[in-house]
């Protein structure tokens, strides 16, 4: 089985592509290292790859239509798993046409390589962030998430639309996948939890929105790949009224306050946190938190990893890998 991964230098794609080289998969990976966050750590993770049989790699953008089309005219993939996006709520403030380029333009590319080579089965990234205004919790599948507050948030609202119209127009089998921040060993820099463990083992402040009163369902990345995995296996099947498409939330459904976070950071490096009380930011919501019965009853998986767990694993890999602490 040859896979496809984009983004295979992110941090969940570099994790999946760790788990299919393990089974004996071949894995054929693509990413542009663009510079969002830290190169050094792409390549590093990328470098993981690269001395595995089974792995090749090509630099690329999603973007580029016709070198798209060229990869999916050169080589015959039974799966793709499309984790390539511009990512990040607050960027999408300040470089809009960054998402249109990568998120839209760049998922349409990748739709239309599918198309034209039939794949069996297309897994792409969608995200909490589509709830948006949402209150009503747990968030589940089958909720309206017409109202997204960043345009982060609308362009995965849109993967999502775009994917069904071509389950529906060309009958092909896609899944999307609704992460809930996702942490862990290799994350991304940018995130919360990665500062906040920068920041305090560095003696520097780190700033807490909404004075610490939000909630997310952090969701590790192990009991992440786990369910893609069992996710990829599963094949969606159209039915009599509806195309062969899926959704699932993918979130350890156990929201921990920010507050809270900061805490178990704390005790486990042994160091107290310098904190910045600040308010909300525009396109952050107060609150994610996943309904994950879909993802139980059709893969048998609920993710289980608790914060206290999850946090130190990532502490340790962070000590090793930047070793300032």
């Amino acid at each position: 089985m040859t896979v496809l991964i984009t983004g295979v230098a992110g941090f969940i794609g570099y994790h999946l592509a760790q788990r299919f080289l393990a089974e004996g998969k071949q894995v054929y990976g693509i990413d542009n290292l663009n510079d969002y966050y830290d190169v050094a750590l792409k390549q590093a993770r990328l470098n993981q790859l690269l001395s595995q049989p089974g792995f090749t790699f090509q630099y690329l953008d999603i973007s580029g239509r016709s070198l798209i089309a060229q990869l999916f005219q050169q080589h015959h993939f039974e799966c793709v798993v499309h984790l390539a996006a511009q990512a990040g709520v607050r960027y999408s403030l300040e470089n809009p046409h960054t998402y249109v380029d990568s998120n839209l333009v760049g998922f349409t590319n990748i739709l239309e390589g599918c198309r034209q080579s039939q794949i069996q089965h297309l897994v792409f990234a969608s995200s909490s962030s589509v709830y948006g205004a949402n209150t009503k919790v747990p968030f589940s599948v089958s909720d309206n998430v017409d109202r997204p507050i960043s345009l982060y948030a609308a362009t995965k609202k849109a993967n999502e639309l775009m994917a069904h119209a071509y389950s529906h127009l060309y009958q092909i089998p896609i899944t999307g996948l609704r992460f809930f921040t996702v942490y862990g060993a290799w994350g991304r820099p940018d995130m919360a939890y990665f500062k906040f463990v920068k920041a305090i083992a560095e003696n520097r402040s780190i700033d807490v929105y909404n004075f610490g009163k939000m909630k997310r369902d952090f969701t590790y990345i192990d009991d992440v790949i786990e369910a893609m995995v069992r996710v990829i296996a599963k094949i969606p099947q159209a039915s009599e009224t509806q195309p062969p498409y899926k959704i699932y939330n993918l979130g350890n459904h156990s929201p921990v306050e920010l507050s809270e976070f900061i805490e178990t950071i704390e005790q486990i490096m042994g160091k107290s946190a310098k904190k910045n009380f600040l308010p909300m930011q525009p396109g952050d919501v107060f609150s994610t938190y996943a309904d994950v019965d879909e993802l139980i009853k059709d893969v048998n998986f609920k993710p289980t990893t608790s914060i206290t767990q999850g946090m130190e694993h990532f502490i340790d890999w962070y000590r090793e890998y930047y070793g300032n602490f």
